[in-house]
């Protein structure tokens, strides 16, 4: 769910749009025209760190005055937009003329964003993009719309299990042999559970919409889809839809293990896991330095394991896309700088020296941008050991594992249909007699209902 995948029609984009009373110069996107008074190409670029993220803010600076001095004919503003995309101004920002030259997108916004005719097809230029073929071609894919080349991979990420192995050791399992399948989860959360004091053994969430997020990724993780191949059809009133909710109602109901408390969303989870007192919920990497920030977490206390069910794991990820507005010399000069930001190993998003010097985590498994065993990854993992300063052994198990599942990203209209099975998830948490056959059925009319009215 970091993906918001639903967007309004192009129709309800326009109308908002008209509330927005600045409109960008038609050559160049937010900010003026494609060049300036003393004659260098005009760049804007959003998703700088927020300030309360100093290291990060710190680092992305630094980047734009070495590409300014390494490119004294390119002049770059990058935009203070944070989060990078807001769901509910993003289509008028489009619309309306006010998105930046090189704007951020999530990997379920692409096909939208070029149905609407607001990217610029950026096919004959990428090929000049330094290791554009050394970024793994799932990833490439998401950017490629009916063969043409619309954005550049950021960040990717998939789900898998976090789970605390002190917990583990104390409840007398196996911390190097995390659960790899969904009975297993449910034994191994049982035993934790057990040692009392508090202690749960799973966690999910269930309010939100992360319930439905969840339900998803555990769908898929069992080899089934929210939705049909054609996206008009909802699939989640199947035996693996099943198995889900009966996963989860055991747990919580037979079992004991998932604790009395429900309608938990993602920061009630962390905090958990921050104390100690979780022992495992299904997560992507990026929740472990969050845990460890914000909510006192150990690193020693959390590793990964892949997704349990062995079939598939939720993914996603993010990019840049090219205003369609932009100039050939402002679509240049945007992926000059993404060369150096996102897809060079020791450098930007991946300057591990600087981010370890720092006290920032490194040594996670994730995001992993390039080909495996390909020179740039290669690379990337050598720098990333050499400046570690976490536990990486307590993600190995992880990083061998989920690349061997199918990774699968979010269904469209993503937050609605999560919004529906939202409701089928607390049902169970927090009924014992609810109806699994009939919450699911109920959900299945309500997203054809959702997918309908997309066309």
């Amino acid at each position: 769910m970091r993906s918001p995948g639903f967007r309004r029609t192009c129709t309800a984009a326009v109308a908002a749009a008209m509330a927005l009373t600045a409109v960008a110069a038609c050559s160049g996107g937010k900010g003026g025209g494609a060049t300036t008074a003393d004659g260098k190409t005009a760049i804007t670029v959003n998703c700088m760190p927020p300030k309360s993220n100093k290291v990060d803010r710190a680092a992305f600076q630094n980047d734009i005055a070495a590409f300014s001095k390494q490119n004294p004919k390119i002049q770059l503003t990058a935009h203070d937009t944070f989060p990078c995309e807001d769901p509910k101004t993003f289509d008028a920002k489009l619309a309306g003329g006010q998105m930046e030259n090189v704007f951020y997108t999530y990997f379920t916004d692409v096909k939208h964003v070029v149905g609407i005719n607001q990217a610029a097809d950026i096919t004959r230029y990428v090929k000049d993009l330094p290791g554009w073929n050394e970024i793994d071609p799932k990833l490439r894919a998401m950017y490629t719309v009916d063969g043409k080349v619309y954005g550049v991979p950021r960040t990717n990420y998939t789900m898998g299990l976090l789970y605390n192995p002190t917990l583990f050791k104390k409840a007398g399992l196996d911390p190097a042999k995390p659960p790899a399948t969904w009975e297993e989860v449910r034994a191994d959360a049982k035993r934790i559970a057990a040692l009392g004091d508090g202690t749960v053994g799973y966690a999910d969430y269930s309010a939100q919409n992360q319930g439905g997020w969840h339900f998803v990724a555990e769908l898929y993780s069992q080899g089934g889809q929210a939705v049909s191949a054609d996206g008009k059809k909802a699939t989640v009133d199947t035996p693996q839809g099943r198995a889900v909710l009966r996963n989860l109602h055991d747990m919580r109901w037979t079992d004991g293990s998932m604790g009395s408390k429900q309608l938990l969303i993602l920061n009630d989870v962390q905090q958990m896991m921050g104390t100690g007192k979780l022992g495992m919920y299904i997560a992507a990497p990026d929740n472990v330095p969050t845990i460890a920030k914000q909510y006192g977490g150990d690193y020693k206390d959390m590793a990964l394991a892949p997704m349990p069910g062995g079939k598939a794991t939720l993914a996603g990820g993010d990019g840049y896309m090219f205003n369609r507005k932009d100039t050939p010399a402002q679509i240049r000069a945007g992926l000059k700088f993404l060369a150096l930001e996102t897809n060079t190993p020791g450098q930007g998003l991946s300057n591990w020296q600087y981010l370890s010097e720092r006290k920032s985590p490194v040594g996670l498994p994730e995001p992993r941008l390039w080909t495996q065993g390909g020179s740039y990854d290669r690379k990337n993992l050598a720098l990333k050991k050499q400046y570690a300063n976490i536990p990486v052994g307590n993600y190995r198990a992880f990083a061998d594992g989920n690349p061997k599942l199918t990774p699968v990203i979010e269904p469209p209209n993503a937050q609605q249909i999560y919004s529906v099975l939202d409701s089928a998830v607390s049902a169970v948490l927090t009924n014992r007699n609810a109806d699994i056959g009939g919450l699911l059925k109920d959900a299945q009319t309500k997203i054809d209902s959702v997918l309908a009215q997309q066309g």
